[in-house]
């Protein structure tokens, strides 16, 4: 089966922080979704590899996404590995989705920067005929890169307003990354409630932009086409030209 969406995360937890409530709205109108974690996030202060596996799956269930998968890549590691690319680009052959959706390309982390290179190199290199990896040739619509740490301005945002509660409880799920309180939680930068604030502040930020709640941003690399010059892309001549306009 072929996916309208395919969202990419680093670590377990990055994909819920960037577009928690876009794969949410997507899953609540019926768009085939599915989500990837590279790595099992083993090198974070906080939890175990089991325990992050077991919040990332819950917090899938929270998103309504109909399956998850982690590919078990070091983690500090992306792109290390000549067969990292290969893996990718097989994956989304075997999904064939119409939008990949990975990191944005300049973040405080090196883990993000590095995945975002490697997939975009991977989505491209899935729709090459000659190139070996499994699965037949796919080449996705577009790939939209999306924010964890660092922002600009996007190319265009989402209203996910009615979604975001959603994003809460999932990001909620990750118990280990975000809660202060977990058993034998160390003090860091996630744990801190001002890292909540700095995903929320920016989500509204995005929204306030567009006069809504909350707003999740993409950036795109490829130009977009309007049918017109006229904010509405559905809105139709105010009048029939006349006989001699036409001509």
């Amino acid at each position: 089966m072929s996916l309208d969406l395919l969202v990419f995360g680093p670590h377990p937890d990055d994909l819920e922080i960037g577009l928690g409530a876009s794969i949410a709205r997507h899953a609540a109108l019926g768009y085939r979704v599915g989500l990837c974690d590279l790595t099992r996030g083993e090198l974070g202060t906080n939890g175990t590899p089991d325990e992050r596996l077991a919040e990332a799956e819950a917090a899938r269930r929270v998103l309504g996404a109909p399956w998850r998968e982690n590919l078990g890549w070091p983690d500090g590691a992306i792109g290390d590995d000549p067969e990292h690319v290969r893996e990718a680009a097989a994956f989304i052959r075997r999904w064939k989705p119409r939008t990949v959706a990975i990191p944005y390309s300049e973040d405080r982390h090196p883990d993000h920067v590095a995945a975002s290179r490697l997939l975009r190199t991977a989505a491209f290199r899935a729709g090459l005929a000659r190139y070996q990896a499994p699965g037949d040739p796919w080449r996705p619509d577009w790939v939209v890169q999306y924010f964890i740490n660092d922002s600009t301005r996007p190319s265009f945002v989402v209203d996910v307003s009615d979604c975001y509660q959603v994003k809460r409880q999932a990001l909620a799920c990750h118990r280990s990354q975000f809660e202060q309180s977990a058993a034998g939680a160390v003090p860091t930068r996630l744990t801190s409630p001002r890292f909540q604030q700095l995903i929320e502040s920016r989500d509204a930020q995005f929204g306030a932009l567009i006069g809504v709640s909350f707003a999740e941003g993409v950036v795109v690399r490829d130009l977009l086409e309007r049918p017109h010059l006229l904010r509405d892309s559905g809105t139709a001549p105010s009048r029939p030209p006349a006989p001699e306009e036409s001509r």
